[in-house]
This record gives C-alpha cells, structure tokens and sequence, in this order.
C-alpha cells in the first residue's frame, strides 16, 4: 500500500492544478494552497478509516476555482479559515466513513459542504446540472416542473409550473419533499436531491410530501418533457388578463406581444390588465429589468448591492398599456424576478398588488463559467426595490385575498379584475 507524506501531497495537488486544462487564468496561490488542503484532509480522513492515503483527481482543480471565486465575487466577504472548515464539515458529514467513495466524490462533498454554508442558493453546476438550467431558460427540459430550495428536512415547494405533471399532482408552494422514492432528502445538498428528481422521460417517481395543517402523505409523478408555456392571455370581458407562469427567454417581448393582441381584440373597451405572477418562481434578471420597464415610463427599477458597490437599473420611456390600470398577481409561490417586477411596479404606484405575500427571494446569481462545461452559481448581490427595501421575508400586497380551494372559481384574480375596472373608473 502506498503513503503519501503531507508536503508530498500538497506538492502533488500542485502539480495537478497547473495541468488541469480549466477554463479562464489559473488559479491563484491562495486556492491552490486551500486545495491543498483539502487534498491533505482527505488523505487523514482516509487514513482514520484505515484506507490508503494516495489521492489525485481533478476534482482539486475545480475546488480551487469554486474557493477563488467565492473569495472574490460573494456577496459578502468570507474567510478562508471558515470556507475550509464548511468544507471539511460537508466532506465528513457526507462521508462518515470514506471506504469505497471516489476521490472525486469526496472533493464535490467537501465543494458542497462549503457552498451549502454560504446560502441556500448558491451551488456548483457539473455538465449535467448546467445543462438542466440553460434548458429550464430556454424553457423546455425534462424533469417534474416545480422549483425547489433546500430545506432543514429536504426541498421546500417554491412553485409548480403551471401544467406540468407537479402542477397537476396537487404540489403547492410551501410543500416540504422529505423523500423520493422512500430515500431521505435531509441530509442531501440541493445539488444532489435536485439530480434523485431528475430521470427519464416516463418513469414515475413517489415523493413524500409535508404540508401545513395536513398529515404526511406520498404522491406519484411521472417525469416529463417540460414545456414552459411562459406567457399566455385572454381578454376578460373589458380587461386583459396576462398570465406569467415563469420568467424564461424572451419573456418580457412575449408579454408585451399579449398587450398588443389584447387590445386588438379588446378595442376601445379595454379598461387595463391584471398581471398574473402567482406561482412564478423567477428566472433570468435581466428579464425582470426588461418586464418592469415594458409598464414603466421613468424612474429606477431596482438596485443591486455587491461587494464593489450599487448599481442602478433604469426605465427607458415607453409604456406598453399606455397608462392603463395594471393589478399584479402574486402569492407565497411569486418569487425573484417576479418580486422584482411586482416591487417596482408598486413603488411607482403603476400596479396594486392583490394575492398573499411574496416567497422572499432578495439575492441575485451570477453563473460563473469554471471549465468548457460546469460552473458556479454563485450569490454575488442583493436587490432592493425602488424605494430601498429589500424583498427578504416577502412583499405583502395592497390587497390581502386568501385564496379558498374548496370555493369554485377564483377569488384573487375576480378581486384583480374588479380593482382594474374601479381604478379606470376613478381615472382624473
């Protein structure tokens, strides 16, 4: 059996990040060193369990560049002392016993471990999850359609997709999954729960469900191709009613496409638009920036705080519904780039907002290219609306309305389209 010595380890881990092909400059001495390491806290978590202490893989090289950019681009300065120490704590509390684990496997735990410390959305995208996400933005994938976060006992329900085989199971936002297919989620990272959901096209899958108020109950859901509609409309009488299920490429040109067909049919009836962002889990940034400035005529639309200061978003002149009433749709499933939409539409008094309070998602995600095909998404600020308040905790609407699932037809949007109509009304 062959040992490695610490120095020799630290040397070889060298070696293996300077020949490494990855993407951009290599990293620099501070990362090396800490993926030495970990190189080194391996090899002694190895040789606790009585195994051979040989490592190499370049997993190392990966782990450097993650800890680079975390230094460098998170929203908030962290130390190496406590992103070593996540490490080691995820490296361990994955794999208590290292005996028949990869040493790759055990590097992407110890990279999981010191993501996971820093927030519940910040993560490393292997080939595989990359993929999954520009397909999600492109807004057709494989998989069950809801968006999940993690939770202290597994996923957390941001939000179904709007008929998608999680929409038509009865999923809710709120939802807790505990297990899929009886395997427990608890001690997961979202990285790896998120991949169990994931499979074929056409195989089912049980997930055990926690809901408020209701006992744990199991429900099957068979995997399919997921087509995000994105945005469809129809005309309401004398209002527009615009539904926007999740914030994809192009959303905002296809909303301002439904204003348009919608006054085509509507004419000189038309009295406004309700906005339906309930049950949007977000997507794209830039999407929010171009959906608020399509109703906007001036004035910020929102902010972002980084660690190398604020920047400012701005409305250019122009506004798709002419200054017609707007009412926004939003719930406990509206979050991201939905609340950044529905945040600076009512700081400008250009929409109420009717519905329950916001999810409370006030980060932003940069995707951060690490080799030809996986990368780091990482948080690297926060947003604050128009009038400098964060969305941390939920937007509450101008207009509470519980929705009753036991009532026939819908109370939210009946309310919405019932304001449009006075807020035309009581036009100057």
């Amino acid at each position: 059996m062959k040992h490695i010595t610490k120095p020799l380890i630290a040397f070889a881990a060298f070696l293996l990040l300077a020949s490494c092909e990855i993407f951009g400059p290599k990293p620099g001495p501070q990362a090396v060193a800490a993926a030495n390491q970990i190189a080194a806290d391996i090899t002694l978590h190895r040789a606790t369990a009585g195994l051979g202490t040989e490592l190499s893989d370049p997993a190392l090289a990966i782990f450097a560049r993650v800890f680079e950019k975390v230094r460098e681009d998170y929203v908030r300065a962290v130390t190496d002392t406590a992103l070593l120490s996540a490490a080691r704590a995820g490296l361990k509390k994955a794999h208590p016993d290292p005996k028949g684990v990869d040493d790759g496997v055990l590097v992407m735990a110890a990279i999981d471990g010191m993501l996971g410390s820093l927030d519940r959305y910040s993560t490393y995208l292997d080939p595989s999850d990359l993929k999954a996400m520009r397909d999600r933005i492109r807004g057709q994938f494989g998989g069950l359609g809801i968006k999940v976060r993690k939770h202290d006992e597994g996923l957390t329900v941001v939000a179904p997709i709007d008929g998608t085989p999680a929409y038509r199971a009865g999923l809710k936002s709120g939802d807790i999954i505990s297990h899929a297919d009886g395997k427990a989620l608890k001690t997961l990272t979202l990285p790896a729960a998120v991949r169990i959901l994931r499979g074929d096209v056409g195989e089912p899958i049980t997930l055990t469900i926690r809901r408020s108020g209701a006992p744990t109950f199991d429900v099957e859901v068979v995997r399919e191709v997921i087509k995000v509609a994105g945005v469809r409309s129809r005309v309401e009488k004398d209002v527009g009613y615009i539904r926007v299920s999740e914030f994809t490429r192009h959303v905002s040109r296809r909303v301002e496409d439904a204003v348009e067909i919608i006054r085509s049919k509507a004419g000189s009836n038309l009295k406004g638009f309700v906005l339906d962002l309930r049950n949007n889990p977000g997507g794209p940034f830039d999407e929010a920036i171009f959906m608020s400035d399509s109703f906007l005529e001036q004035g910020r639309i929102v902010s972002t705080k980084s660690r190398d200061g604020e920047a400012h978003h701005e409305a250019e002149a122009g506004d798709v519904a002419n200054g017609l009433p707007v009412v926004v749709l939003i719930n406990g499933g509206s979050a991201s780039a939905a609340e950044i939409v529905a945040g600076a539409l009512r700081d400008h008094k250009r929409a109420v907002l009717i519905g329950r309070k916001s999810f409370g998602k006030g980060t932003v995600q940069r995707l951060i290219p690490l080799g030809r095909n996986d990368a780091l998404r990482l948080t690297t600020a926060i947003y604050l609306t128009p009038s400098g308040k964060s969305v941390e905790g939920g937007i509450e609407p101008d207009v509470d309305v519980v929705s009753d699932d036991d009532r026939d037809g819908d109370e939210q949007l009946e309310r919405a389209i019932q304001t449009v109509r006075e807020l035309y009304r009581s036009r100057p």
